[in-house]
């Protein structure tokens, strides 16, 4: 996993300032550049209609980037990290579609956002900017919610916010996880961190079965484990049975993982079931960040 450009899109709120601390710690240990974007949406603004109807529009307009503009650059500054040092970026339009449209032409490596911004629970309904995003992005999204738990303390207080030690890669055994593996072991070799292979059994057909499904299943996790990884790498398998995104979320918090990668479906199958989703669950309920990986 090559980490160059590092987008983290700011609205001011404390999801935001989370997610830009594991921006600015991602881009110290990659090296990489941040760009921190703030995008001024005028449909929140009041007076933008009677702007409009005043023949004042791009008045108005040009004072609210300038506002947002300002913002951005006291965030960034009552935020600072002594060896990075973003680019700031305002954009008007649509959130989502200003996020995606700049990953795209700008070939972003990643994505770090919070699940949820000013709009508060609206990061439970499908037309929340982390959603359309994860489900949209070129590359992958880390989704932070929740603070970091004491393990991490140390590594705050000297401004890693998101050193990894222990990663949990979730998998179904389809084709949409397996670009999430790919970088999940990328993130282990370079953190010389410990990974986690998950798969969770939702339907056993009876106890007298359980046995031999969970033999299966552990077998088929450990042919995913790439041959030159086995002697090198630091990785294990898990195999559980329940709901997914509960069983996901417990070995998360029992193993105090630094980080949970999964790869997420694409427009339609995540659009029809966003309330079932285990990726979306266990954004909203984990402990930790959340790698989305789109297929």
């Amino acid at each position: 996993m090559e980490v160059k450009l590092i987008l983290c899109p700011i609205d001011f709120s404390e999801f935001s300032i989370r997610a830009y601390h594991h921006a600015l710690s991602l881009a110290e240990h990659y090296r990489a550049k941040v760009v921190a974007l703030h995008v001024v949406e005028l449909f929140r603004f009041p007076s933008a209609g009677f702007a409009a109807s005043a023949g004042l529009y791009d008045e108005f307009c040009q004072a609210a980037r300038e506002s947002g503009k300002e913002q951005l650059q006291g965030f960034v500054k009552n935020h600072a990290h002594d060896e990075i040092h973003p680019e700031l970026v305002v954009h008007q339009g649509i959130a989502s579609d200003s996020i995606l449209l700049f990953a795209q032409t700008q070939k972003t490596d990643v994505i770090v956002m919070g699940t949820h911004g000013r709009r508060g629970y609206d990061r439970l309904m499908l037309g929340s900017v982390t959603g359309r995003v994860i489900r949209r992005a070129p590359c992958p999204v880390l989704a932070v919610c929740k603070p970091p738990h004491d393990s991490m303390a140390s590594d705050r207080e000297r401004g890693h916010d998101h050193h990894l030690r222990r990663i949990i890669f979730c998998t179904d055994f389809s084709k949409n996880s397996e670009r999430a593996l790919n970088y999940a072991i990328s993130a282990t070799e370079e953190y010389d961190a410990e990974l986690t292979l998950l798969h969770v059994l939702e339907d056993v057909p009876s106890p007298a079965k359980t046995e031999g499904a969970i033999a299966a299943a552990t077998e088929q996790l450990d042919k995913l484990i790439p041959p030159e990884g086995r002697k090198t790498l630091k990785i294990k398998t898990a195999v559980r049975i329940g709901k997914p995104y509960r069983q996901i979320i417990q070995l998360a918090l029992e193993t105090q993982a630094d980080m949970v990668a999964m790869g997420v479906h694409g427009r339609g199958t995540l659009d029809l079931a966003v309330f079932g989703s285990t990726t979306y669950r266990v954004m909203q309920l984990g402990p930790c960040p959340v790698l989305a990986v789109h297929v």
